[in-house]
């Protein structure tokens, strides 16, 4: 098993990415650009979380984690936007939208954590 994997916020990130690319894969009503945006919004929170924790100096990881938190703000906006034209019902864009919030929060405490290791 990969360092990344054992984290809790891994964990938390694959699951919510699982959940928006089924939800983009079944959803025919979502503006195609939207849905792109999305997807690689999505993608990149998991993905550099998963680089930054396989980095190993400090301000390599602390950059990654910074690139992923970075995400997780696109991500909520991309989906207040599909809230507000119709493209998202309001109790998937709270299931959402409060997934990020607390990956949000995870990833800074790691950004955090990680800072006091200089």
């Amino acid at each position: 098993m990969f360092d990344f994997e054992k984290l809790e916020v891994y964990k938390k990130v694959h699951a919510l990415n699982v959940e928006i690319i089924k939800y983009l894969s079944s959803s025919r009503r979502i503006d195609p650009y939207t849905k792109d945006q999305l997807k690689r919004a999505t993608f990149s929170m998991l993905f550099n979380l998963a680089e930054g924790v396989g980095r190993v100096t400090v301000p390599d990881k602390k950059h990654f984690y910074t690139i992923a938190r970075g995400s997780v703000f696109e991500c909520v906006t991309i989906i207040n936007l599909m809230r507000g034209v119709g493209e998202l019902d309001k109790q998937l864009h709270r299931k959402f939208y409060d997934g990020y919030d607390e990956i949000s929060r995870m990833l800074l405490a790691i950004y955090r954590k990680t800072k006091k290791m200089i």
